[in-house]
């Protein structure tokens, strides 16, 4: 189990983060609540303690960052989870954003390129008892067509842009949330018809690590 504290301190920083949440546009009540309830700094080095309620994008293991709350709620928000959506997660990183969207409803399968951060989070997740998110650690770029297709697919990372083998691993009807560009990246909504039309939307930009390809390995680093 986790071994460390969720004290009256930590939830009146997430209570506060909830407002700050509102005051930037979040209305989505489950994605709230679940950000309410979530221990951020359960996800984080203990040296980043109170930080964690902050919302800024903070450091993790393999050179890689926990993305702002602002970031996780919006994606989130955009994804219109409904109980039981089948959703794909590309780039677990710390585990924050699989997280959320299980405490919205969603059954979670999360794919990470880096081992380290596969195993940590993997372990961490499991012992909250986070039993409806499946996780693999492989080459993100071509998603996880045996369990396709997916009702919804959120990438974590920025591409240049839209992987058409995650385009046919989203269901019909299905919707997927993606970062597009170099420098910094536009964020899309992607959309897929009964019968297969595409339809694109832009909401903001963001800046996000790049999505690679391939694998790393603990033993590399």
């Amino acid at each position: 189990m986790v071994n460390r504290e969720d004290n009256y301190r930590h939830k009146g920083l997430r209570k506060k983060l909830v407002e700050a949440l509102l005051h930037k546009g979040i209305k989505d009540k489950a994605v709230l609540d679940a950000i309410g309830k979530l221990p951020r700094h359960f996800f984080l080095d203990p040296s980043l303690d109170y930080q964690a309620y902050e919302d800024k994008a903070l450091p993790i293991k393999a050179d890689q960052t926990i993305s702002q709350p602002y970031t996780v709620a919006f994606m989130t928000e955009l994804l219109k989870i409904q109980k039981h959506d089948k959703v794909l997660e590309l780039g677990t990183g710390s585990g924050y954003q699989a997280a959320v969207l299980s405490l919205c409803g969603a059954n979670v399968y999360t794919v990470e390129r880096q081992e380290t951060l596969f195993r940590e989070s993997r372990k961490l997740l499991l012992s909250m008892n986070f039993n409806n998110i499946k996780f693999f650690y492989r080459d993100g770029t071509k998603g996880l067509p045996e369990f396709a297709p997916y009702d919804k697919i959120i990438v974590t990372a920025a591409c240049n842009e839209i992987l058409q083998a995650l385009l046919d691993q989203l269901a019909p009807g299905g919707m997927m949330v993606i970062p597009v560009g170099d420098d910094s990246q536009q964020m899309l909504t992607v959309e897929k018809s009964a019968d297969g039309k595409i339809e694109k939307k832009i909401h903001g930009d963001f800046r996000f690590v790049p999505f690679l390809p391939g694998t790393a390995s603990s033993r590399e680093r």
